[in-house]
């Protein structure tokens, strides 16, 4: 039988699980490509901070990369050793840190790579895809130093992006050693005088995990974060579940919808219980909502709504809201809503001048340094990977008409510039948000994996779906690594 085979460009969370879905669903003779631009397979930018304080949003129980096996996370963290937990406690309502997380999905990958049986079914590739040429079956994936793979279907699961600056009168400011476009970067917050002041733009849980670096790395300096609205994630809670009451319809216009949510949190608080559960109930049908709403209350969610909706679905666990509420409370932290407007360097410091939320009038902090924490950028139009410009530039692929990501169908195609559905490039993760909205979290991604990957499958065992080429014309001209 002829071998098929899969290249995934990523190897972040979503990448690896995907594979790992696909080695349990496909046959023996399909072969994975798994290619990372980077050393971290398996990690991705969000499992690789070594902040022990960097802890999951999530509850451990609800981690699993397996949904026919809930407790899978939680039965890796029982059975490794002390200096592996490092005084963490395994439980099903514990918030590890996301190193854990990250040694978690490694581990996965690397029981993989020992199988015996079939061999070499997990192939990792180390280097940047340049470029899908599609024009013939199959693909030709093209990589730097002159490399190409050759795949049957191909998947992009290139993550997150760097956060868009914001516009200001004069953006050579962002070319400065004051100004930090990157918060995942190593040296985003290092060689800081401790007592200098930093502003942090955005309040997500990205300037969360900014603040609780700037503590552990004994920061005493003022911390100011600003963003348009001064929202600040809310915090975890045990809320016991929702008293019984008429099923819920979730309507599909913004201003019903919220009316509906307010209502029934207030029915909930009124027998004892919390939001927390209200939006908890409504996780299953979100895609649905999102889905079947109009564009233009899709637009009108993502200017009004969405702020809200992301700090009470997008929560701190409570010994990080401890620590935030305390830095608050001390001065230290300023929460400021607002937008802004311009820098000017003077001397040693930089003058942020902006406009507050709800005034005229302008107003100004002096800070060492620039920080955007805005949130992932999104924009693909603006997004200077190489990868995405290419896909643009050759119409394999388009913006969303949201701008949230890549235009793909409910199966995860891809759809070109001309409005085509692909039968051969599909996405998973976050550049799929414009399409399900809700595609950060591990459930979230962890469910997508698992559907896509049953389709891929389906389309391998087809015979009206993929036809692979002969084995003897595959050529990898590819360097293989280990992990």
């Amino acid at each position: 039988m002829a071998e098929t085979s899969i290249a995934i460009i990523g190897a972040g969370f979503s990448g690896t699980l995907l594979s790992l879905h696909l080695l349990r669903r496909c046959p023996p003779t399909t072969k994975i490509h798994l290619i990372e631009r980077s050393r971290r397979f398996g990690r991705g930018q969000a499992y690789s901070t070594p902040n022990p304080s960097h802890l999951l949003n999530v509850p451990a129980g609800r981690m699993s990369a397996f949904h026919d096996q809930p407790g899978h996370f939680l039965d890796w963290l029982t059975a490794q050793p002390a200096e592996t937990l490092k005084g963490v406690v395994p439980g099903a309502g514990a918030f590890v840190p996301r190193e854990l997380f990250g040694e978690y999905v490694r581990s996965l990958l690397n029981d993989e790579l020992r199988r015996t049986e079939p061999r070499d079914r997990l192939e990792l590739v180390r280097g940047e895809v340049l470029g899908i040429e599609r024009s013939r079956h199959p693909l030709v994936l093209t990589l730097d130093r002159d490399r190409r793979i050759e795949a049957d279907l191909a998947v992009l699961a290139v993550g997150n992006f760097p956060p868009e600056p914001m516009p200001i009168a004069d953006p050579s400011f962002y070319d400065t050693a004051f100004y930090r476009p990157d918060p995942w970067a190593p040296d985003a917050l290092s060689d800081l005088d401790p007592a200098s002041p930093v502003l942090l733009i955005g309040t997500g849980l990205t300037t969360v995990d900014a603040v609780i670096t700037l503590l552990d790395q004994g920061h005493t300096g003022p911390i100011h974060a600003l963003s348009r609205r001064g929202l600040l994630p809310r915090r975890h809670a045990s809320a016991p579940p929702v008293p019984p009451g008429a099923p819920i319809q979730y309507p599909t216009s913004v201003a019903a919808l919220t009316r509906t949510i307010r209502s029934e949190a207030e029915r909930v608080s009124a027998g004892g219980g919390s939001w927390h559960s209200v939006v908890d109930e409504l996780r299953p049908f979100t895609v649905d909502v999102w889905q079947a709403m109009p564009i233009e209350e899709k637009r009108r969610f993502l200017r009004h709504l969405r702020p809200w909706w992301d700090v009470h679905r997008h929560r701190m666990a409570g010994p990080v809201a401890d620590r935030i509420e305390a830095a608050r409370a001390s001065g230290q932290l300023r929460i400021q809503a607002g937008r802004i407007r311009s820098y000017a360097i003077e001397g040693s410091l930089v003058r942020a001048t902006f406009r507050p939320r709800g005034k005229q009038e302008e107003a100004s902090l002096l800070t060492a340094r620039v920080l955007n924490c805005a949130g992932p950028g999104a924009d693909y139009d603006r997004i200077e990977h190489p990868l995405v410009r290419r896909l643009l530039a050759d119409s394999t692929a388009r913006p969303d008409p949201l701008r949230l990501g890549l235009a793909v169908t409910g199966a995860c195609a891809l759809i070109n510039g001309n409005g085509a559905i692909s039968r051969r490039v599909f996405a998973v993760g976050p550049v799929t948000k414009g399409t399900f909205w809700e595609m950060t979290a591990v459930p979230d991604i962890r469910r997508q994996c698992e559907l896509l990957a049953q389709h891929l499958s389906t389309l391998i065992k087809s015979p009206t779906g993929v036809l692979p080429a002969a084995t003897a014309a595959r050529k990898t001209e590819a360097l293989t690594y280990t992990i």
